[in-house]
């Protein structure tokens, strides 16, 4: 049977542009150094698209246009940014003289909006989504006005280990998370005051402090009368996951 890493190789032998998915939250994060090698030593062109970019604020996006080459922003879900990224694909596409049925491959980390982005390109759903990790399981292959888009399981970098680092830009289902608090105070201390902004809470020193605030708030209560921290905090990770929180600031 083949495996995930098995499909972003055939891909990228079969497809004649690749595009690597990044979210514009967490772009350095999201880069898929073992991807970005295999596609430098085919040789094809390689467009960084930063999907969810209206989840994040205008100063960052200018940052990331500073740092990562040959890139384009754009949100799948508000459909932004997807005439642009087509307007490159023809680009590439006349540098390597092909006229019609471009093959372009989507890769990248799970849960960055891969289908997603296929489905605003293609301008319907051409592919079932959803913000658990690990939804597309196979190649599929859409074709949308001279286009053929292949869409690939997300894969993450095979040495790579981090569960915290997976836990917070999505590649793991929120109600999965053995530690949930943890994650959920890592993401308040990488991100101050979005969880306490989005929650509507004070900010304070006290990480914990926060979630127990949050939890009863929203009247997440254990036997005692105690806030529910697992609860809430997989909540919070679940909201993260699924773009309600944004990184912006207001």
């Amino acid at each position: 049977m083949i495996t995930f890493w098995g499909m972003v190789n055939r891909v990228i032998n079969d497809a004649d542009i690749l595009l690597l998915v990044l979210d514009s939250r967490m772009a350095q994060e999201t880069r898929n150094l073992e991807i970005e090698n295999k596609v430098k030593a085919s040789g094809k062109p390689l467009i960084y698209v930063l999907n969810k970019c209206d989840l994040v604020d205008k100063h960052v996006v200018e940052q990331y246009k500073r740092t990562i080459p040959n890139s384009i922003f754009i949100s799948a879900t508000k459909h932004l940014g997807t005439v642009k990224l087509r307007e490159k694909i023809q680009i590439a596409a006349s540098r390597l003289k092909l006229d019609s049925n471009v093959k372009v491959g989507v890769l990248g980390y799970p849960n960055v909006g891969k289908s997603s982005l296929i489905n605003s390109l293609k301008g319907r759903s051409a592919t079932k989504t959803s913000s658990i990790s690990g939804y597309t399981k196979g190649i599929q292959k859409v074709r949308t006005s001279g286009i053929i888009l292949l869409d690939t399981p997300g894969v993450i970098p095979y040495l790579e280990k981090d569960q915290l680092k997976h836990n917070i830009i999505g590649t793991i289902d929120h109600n999965k998370e053995k530690d949930p608090d943890i994650v959920a105070m890592k993401l308040m201390t990488a991100f101050p005051g979005i969880i306490e902004q989005y929650y509507n809470v004070y900010v304070t020193d006290d990480l914990e402090k926060t979630l127990e605030n949050i939890a009863l708030k929203r009247k997440m209560i254990i036997k005692g009368s105690k806030p529910d921290i697992e609860r809430v905090s997989k909540m919070i990770l679940k909201d993260w996951q699924s773009g309600d929180i944004t990184s912006k600031k207001y």
